[in-house]
């Protein structure tokens, strides 16, 4: 009986750990300019006749954008994702191009 118990128990975490490490997803935020860029891309990648769209926000934050042909675009990342690499991060040619121009 208490092997069955512990089986269930450890599968149950063994599921909620795979569910939390690759499908549980939080809102991203997303700026204006993105925003427009992605409904920019859905209508010419769609053939969308639309004008306008609409923002969609979640705790202030713009989340995503619905068309007024009724499609709906929600930006979401993983809740454990990758650590991004380096921003300050100098290639050859960005070092040689600040020698060249830089004051």
């Amino acid at each position: 009986m208490i092997e069955v118990l512990t089986a269930t128990v450890w599968a149950a975490f063994l599921g909620y750990t795979v569910w939390y490490f690759a499908l549980a997803k939080h809102y991203a935020p997303l700026t204006l300019e993105e925003v427009q860029v992605l409904w920019k891309i859905h209508k010419q990648s769609a053939g969308c006749p639309s004008l306008k769209w609409k923002k969609i926000t979640k705790g202030g934050k713009i989340v995503g954008f619905e068309c007024d042909c009724g499609y709906r675009h929600i930006q979401k990342r993983p809740i454990v994702k990758g650590t991004p690499a380096p921003a300050d991060a100098q290639t050859k040619i960005t070092a040689i191009y600040k020698k060249l121009h830089g004051p």
